[in-house]
């Protein structure tokens, strides 16, 4: 998977306005993608941590937050918003996945100034099955029909919009949100999690929506998750906001650019071992050898051969190339409270397979789950630095001057419906 810099996420996402809705952890979403518009740097803890404030990184608390009471309730509401000359994400705090107030966001949506979003992303699911009375799961399951049969008549046909699974909970959960009951060592939150994750993707995929499977993503990454057991570290959010903006991409028909060099942040460090399912044993130990992630020992080139060249007949100047990449070392962490230059940063996650066959991702000090291929000892040449398309597409552009280099956007897979729909109570 393709790291994304800052300056490349801006020209995927320019003109175009992104509106996410869901919990704490959609919260978390929403800021790491702000701060990936403006810097390549992670979140700090404070950040993540941080609810209700009046200002994170230039955006701006529009409603509810410190505006209001805060309290842990099912009426809390935060409304944040970022907007600069080219770029506009809002983000709706929700605590189910379909109620009057998401009515009222939709109708807000439908007659505000800049007109419907061309991307939203979606998640709700904690708060539906565990603040809702016995009932819950079964609301939950309305109310996802209720959802997506809405969004199919308010949203138009170039809006892309991504379900994100729920994203997997610890063993032991003592988030504020929950109810005190559930929080000692209850397991059932995480089967349940699974299985409401099951009917959100095939009720999403029955309307045509694109669902993106956080849950399997992260299923191996639960040392990346806070104490709390629901919210997860800065790493984690920025491969997600990278998974993302992948998934953006590909439904636009966006090229994005080609590195295949292999960073540090790939490799675990020095005594650490390869993450492996509790329960099992070391492996046996291969024989020494070159590691898959390493590049191989250079061989002896032969000697140049000299050929007698035709003489030129008018000799041209010798212009030094640059470098098209530069490689930095990695081996300090830059965070967005630090004075920070863009080309600094490189990869904080290696993933080879974007698509939903990915069978996971790596981290510096935890894990890596496939090794990768030997790398040559000479540098590969890319053939481009930067997206193709640097404005994207819309879902049903024409063919235009980006037509040769880019793929043509994925064609929709809503119907219309043949009469309108009544409005779900």
């Amino acid at each position: 998977m393709v790291h994304l810099q800052a300056s490349e996420v801006q020209q995927l996402l320019h003109n175009k306005f992104v509106v996410i809705l869901g919990d704490s952890v959609q919260r978390a979403v929403y800021k790491d993608l702000v701060l990936l518009l403006q810097k390549d740097c992670l979140l700090t803890t404070n950040q993540l941590k941080a609810k209700g404030e009046e200002t994170f990184e230039k955006d701006e608390l529009v409603d509810g937050g410190q505006m209001g009471p805060m309290h842990n309730g099912i009426q809390y509401r935060e409304v944040r918003q970022f907007c600069d000359a080219h770029h506009l994400v809002r983000f709706y705090f929700l605590t189910r996945v379909y109620s009057s107030y998401l009515e009222a966001i939709l109708q807000e949506l439908q007659s505000g100034e800049h007109g419907l979003p061309d991307v939203v992303i979606m998640n709700s699911c904690l708060w539906d099955l565990s603040r809702y009375g016995p009932d819950s799961w079964q609301s939950y399951l309305r109310n996802l029909g209720s959802l997506f049969g809405r969004l199919g008549q308010v949203l138009p046909e170039s809006c892309l919009l991504v379900w994100n699974t729920a994203m997997p909970v610890g063993k032991r959960i003592t988030a504020g949100f929950l109810p005190q009951e559930r929080q000692p060592g209850d397991d059932s939150l995480r089967v349940q999690v699974i299985e409401a994750n099951f009917y959100s993707s095939a009720e999403a995929k029955r309307h045509g929506f694109d669902v993106l499977d956080l849950h399997f993503h992260f299923r191996h990454a639960e040392q990346h998750l806070q104490r709390d057991g629901v919210h997860w570290n800065e790493r984690a959010h920025r491969h997600l906001s990278q998974l993302l903006l992948a998934h953006v991409a590909d439904a636009w028909g966006v090229e994005l650019p080609r590195r295949d060099h292999v960073g540090a942040w790939s490799r675990p460090g020095p005594g650490l071992e390869r993450w492996r399912p509790a329960g099992r044993g070391p492996r046996a130990s291969p024989p020494p050898r070159c590691s898959p992630l390493l590049p191989t020992p250079p061989l002896p080139l032969p000697p140049p051969l000299h050929l007698p060249l035709p003489p030129h007949p008018r000799p041209f100047p010798f212009h030094q190339v640059m470098p098209r990449c530069v490689v930095c070392p990695q081996d300090t962490y830059y965070y967005s409270d630090q004075p920070f230059q863009s080309d600094q940063f490189s990869n904080y996650f290696h993933s080879d397979v974007p698509s939903a066959a990915q069978t996971g991702f790596a981290f510096e000090d935890d894990f890596m789950i496939d090794p990768q291929p030997p790398v040559p000892p000479f540098p590969i040449p890319y053939l481009q630095r930067a997206p193709v398309v640097h404005r994207g597409f819309p879902r049903y552009a024409p063919r235009g001057p980006y037509g040769p280099w880019g793929r043509r956007p994925r064609p929709s897979r809503r119907r219309g419906h043949s009469r309108p729909q009544p409005r779900p109570q």
